[in-house]
């Protein structure tokens, strides 16, 4: 499989269902990047102060919007910009690059921290039909423990993805990934690192 660059112009960062811009994962994020430009999200429900996310589709929305937005501050195409994020922040990520991938425009990757495969408990409810549109480098960062997915379900319900994959695994961790912002933020910074060094 050939490999596709990545060397972002700007990362845009999107958070977990019950935390805001501020989550320390996200600033550990942006503080390890520097002096890459990251922007932080929130999403119009946090910004509202409801608690309860709103539907799939409009967070899409605002995401989307969100990206328009800093690649006009960039001055770059949406295929300059890594997206990521924890959590439902990464998975509404993911389902924005797969919506524009279909479009042909696509975005330079995909950072997923916790991505939740499916809901605790119910590996029935895969939150997987958007995989086969993602193709771009897609890092996967989680738990060994993490009830929204196991390593063996990630691997096996992931391979619909036609971008190359990375898995980095925090053995012993679960969803929360407590304690381990920095690892977390150093395993992206090296994963752009090695995807710059390979094509370069």
């Amino acid at each position: 499989m050939s490999r596709r660059a990545i060397s972002p112009a700007g990362v845009l960062l999107a958070p977990g269902a019950g935390a805001d811009r501020n989550q320390s994962s996200l600033l550990a994020i942006e503080r390890t990047l520097s002096p890459l430009p990251v922007r932080r999200m929130d999403f119009p429900y946090r910004t509202a102060g409801r608690r309860a996310p709103d539907r799939a589709p409009v967070l899409m929305a605002a995401m989307a919007d969100e990206l328009a937005r800093f690649c006009e501050e960039l001055g770059c195409s949406t295929d300059a910009v890594l997206l990521g994020g924890r959590s439902m922040g990464g998975r509404i990520g993911s389902m924005v690059a797969a919506e524009l991938g279909g479009g042909g425009s696509g975005v330079a990757g995909l950072a997923l921290v916790s991505y939740p495969l499916h809901p605790p408990g119910r590996p029935d409810r895969l939150r997987t039909a958007h995989l086969p549109s993602l193709d771009v480098p897609v890092l996967f960062i989680s738990g060994t423990r993490d009830p929204f997915g196991t390593p063996e379900e990630f691997e096996r319900e992931t391979a619909v993805i036609p971008g190359p994959m990375t898995f980095r695994w925090i053995d012993g961790a679960r969803h929360d990934l407590r304690g381990k912002d920095e690892q977390v933020a150093a395993l992206i910074a090296e994963w752009i690192a090695e995807w710059i060094a390979t094509v370069s």
